[in-house]
């Protein structure tokens, strides 16, 4: 179909004067700032939840230290396991065994009920402490030689909630028992978020680092955990970072350790093709309380190592289109309607 060549000259004159190629804005600081974050970025978790303004309650702020075992005691609706041996009166061993087996010996009011003895009152008691006083409150009841043995089958109070990508809703706690020996116990799947991830004491969030401790084993994030302790595991994808605009593929990144660097992201969404502009890449950091945009080029990426430009949850990566492919799809886009006005100008000639 031929064009008029006056209908293509006001074409290219109405363009021109009525679109001019964008520029991206500047900011001579907006790399330094960059630099700047990807280095508070790397020195871990709590730096970067930081940035994002995350209130996070340091173990220095805790009345006790963490990394401390405790002295452990009996609390109330514990079910308590109970096994005695003497030599002669097989018929207590045998009712103790029994009741045992079927319910355990559950505290009550402070007090636990065993066969042939007046309720005995246990809470704030260990488990020595409980022990000692079976025995000698057989004693009191002429039925001497009697060895108990007490340990814990459940607990109400004393154990840690788990909630998330977990196996089992709680795990029992008794002074001993460490961050790890929990997570071992939950069976984490191997896609957890552990950034995400977070341990609450008292309603607040614990500065503790699930990823240095199960991934790296830094056991100065392995504390002792308490009753009442909740423990939060992530979805995989609870941690994003976006890449749109000219890539071959617009992606959305997971981010188990929190953190990956702006070359790992852009290869995750197949490069950027020829028609994106490669002197402007921005950065828009909106997760944090003063909002950022920085602007990278690509000479950026190839002299600069990776560490020094670093991405956070929340980060969005857009890579802008080059002047000339706005240009050719601002006329793809108007081309339909010269045509059909073209149409209509020729079938009006034929007509006339």
């Amino acid at each position: 179909m031929k064009i008029s060549p006056y209908l293509l000259v006001f074409a290219i004159s109405l363009v021109c004067s009525s679109c001019s190629p964008t520029m991206c804005p500047v900011a001579s600081s907006s790399i330094d700032d960059f630099i700047t974050d990807s280095y508070r970025i790397r020195q871990g978790k709590m730096a970067i939840l930081g940035m994002m303004g995350e209130e996070i309650c340091s173990l220095s702020e805790l009345p006790y230290d963490p990394m401390v075992e405790y002295q452990d005691s009996i609390s109330e609706d514990d079910v308590i396991n109970l096994a005695i041996y003497h030599p002669t009166r097989a018929d207590l061993v045998a009712a103790i065994r029994q009741v045992n087996c079927e319910i355990g010996f559950r505290v009550r009011n402070g007090k636990i009920r065993i066969p042939d003895l007046p309720d005995l009152y246990v809470v704030g008691l260990t488990l020595d402490q409980a022990r000692d006083a079976i025995e000698e409150a057989f004693k009191s009841e002429e039925v001497k030689d009697v060895d108990a043995f007490v340990s814990y089958r459940d607990r109400f109070q004393r154990k840690v909630e788990l909630i998330g990508q977990v196996s089992i809703p709680h795990v029992p706690v008794d002074g001993r028992t460490r961050l790890y020996d929990v997570l071992s116990q939950a069976r984490l799947p191997p896609t957890t978020n552990l950034f995400m991830s977070y341990v609450m004491r008292d309603g607040h969030r614990l500065a503790i680092d699930l990823n240095a401790l199960v991934n790296k084993g830094n056991l100065r994030e392995n504390i002792v955990m308490r009753g009442g302790d909740k423990i939060y595991i992530a979805q995989p994808n609870s941690a994003q970072v976006v890449v749109m605009g000219e890539v071959n593929r617009p992606v959305a990144i997971d981010m188990p350790w929190g953190f990956t660097t702006l070359p790992q992201a852009i290869v995750a969404a197949g490069g950027i093709p020829f028609t994106g502009d490669r002197d402007c890449i921005q950065i828009f950091r909106g997760g944090t309380p003063c909002p950022k945009i920085f602007l990278v080029s690509w000479c950026h990426l190839v002299h600069l190592p990776a560490e020094s430009l670093m991405l956070i949850p929340g980060d969005t990566i857009f890579v802008r289109e080059r002047p000339i492919t706005q240009w050719n799809r601002f006329i793809s886009q108007l081309l339909p309607s010269f045509t059909c006005f073209n149409t209509g100008f020729d079938c009006y000639k034929v007509f006339k």
